[in-house]
């Protein structure tokens, strides 16, 4: 029993060393974070592109559009408007999140361009609503 106890407050001693300061500690949760902040960058980020300039973008280039979908055009595929113009949009059903979005919709979508030989258009990563 002896041996138990002196055993169990060695190992308690050596794991005390490596435990992080909870005080510290940043912990996640949704909707944010709980203790100290962590860190990384503070600046500008990616700007918002345009339909024009995703089109001439390079494959896998990441492009911020704001504009509307103004048609569905089969499975996930969708045209998407702005301002300079048109570009096809691949929305996976996972990605909508429940939102429901009309052509007068103005929207804001986050992606990656994917190049084939002989196409161009957005795999959509986020879409939120514009308000």
């Amino acid at each position: 029993m002896t041996q138990k106890l002196i055993l169990l407050v060695a190992i308690s001693v050596c794991f005390w060393g490596f435990w992080p300061n909870l005080s510290q500690a940043q912990l996640s949760v949704p909707g944010g974070t709980v203790g100290q902040q962590g860190g990384g960058f503070s600046g500008p980020g990616l700007a918002p592109s345009t339909a024009q300039e995703a089109i001439k973008a390079r494959d896998d280039s990441y492009v911020i559009l704001k504009g509307q979908i103004v048609r569905h055009l089969g499975k996930d595929k969708y045209l998407f408007r702005d301002v300079t113009g048109e570009i096809n949009v691949d929305i996976d059903r996972d990605k909508w999140l429940g939102q429901t979005v009309t052509p007068e919709t103005t929207v804001e979508i986050r992606g990656e361009i994917d190049k084939d030989w002989n196409s161009v258009e957005v795999d959509v990563d986020q879409i939120t609503i514009v308000k």
